[in-house]
């Protein structure tokens, strides 16, 4: 993922500080940028998507207690949610009330995003529904949860317990 042109040949933990999650089966990568993207967001997600041919998501990170996400398929239209809401409701100064009314529409978005992705299939959207009303102490955490339960498959240990 990061030949990527959007990404100007960074290497993962070079001074950008990027660091490469477990591969998920099937291709699915998520890279982590600790400190910023080269762009804004939803540009990056634009050209990977173009770059790829293949659905994407970036989450923008707060101090590991609040993301806002995008996702977009080739074709589609772009999707995002947050993770974390009552923090991002503090942050956002929107009412929790207005910011809770949206996510079973984001959850919709999300579901059908990853079902452009081949994943989500028997998903319910109350499950992602859940996930996006959940907390975490990481929202490193929820947003690995997230995957899961959109379906994609999860990431083998590399280092099985014995």
């Amino acid at each position: 993922m990061l030949e990527a042109p959007v990404f100007g040949g960074a290497r993962e933990d070079d001074e950008g500080g990027i660091s490469a999650w477990w591969p998920r089966p099937g291709g699915w990568q998520t890279l982590q940028f600790h400190k910023t993207l080269p762009g804004e967001p939803e540009d990056v997600l634009r050209a990977v998507v173009e770059w790829t041919g293949a659905p994407a998501c970036v989450a923008t990170v707060s101090d590991s207690s609040v993301a806002l996400l995008w996702g977009l398929a080739p074709g589609g239209d772009p999707w995002d949610a947050w993770l974390n809401l009552e923090i991002a409701a503090e942050i956002s100064d929107r009412p929790l009330s207005e910011m809770d009314a949206c996510v079973p529409g984001d959850a919709g978005r999300a579901l059908a995003w990853a079902r452009s992705a081949g994943a989500g299939t028997g998903v319910e959207a109350t499950t992602i529904e859940e996930v996006l009303r959940s907390r975490e102490t990481f929202v490193e955490d929820l947003f690995d949860a997230l995957l899961d339960r959109l379906g994609f498959p999860e990431a083998p240990d590399p280092e099985p317990e014995d």
